[in-house]
């Protein structure tokens, strides 16, 4: 999965940036567990998925204080 730029993620709705948070924290959580039990072979996944958490909940303070 290619990375996803910031310019991408602020064009989502609210309703696509939450679901998206979701997602991305599901698969964070099932990354860690693959981790964990030895079973993960992309260990890059893992930073690629923290930073687009990271962007997500970014988008998500900008649309609040604006």
């Amino acid at each position: 999965m290619p990375k996803v730029k910031f310019s991408e993620i602020s064009e989502l709705s609210p309703e696509e940036l939450s679901t998206r948070l979701r997602d991305l924290k599901e698969e964070g959580l099932e990354l860690r567990l693959q981790q964990a039990t030895g079973q993960l072979e992309n260990t890059a996944r893992r930073s690629i998925v923290r930073r687009e958490i990271a962007q997500v909940k970014t988008a998500i303070n900008q649309r609040k204080s604006s």
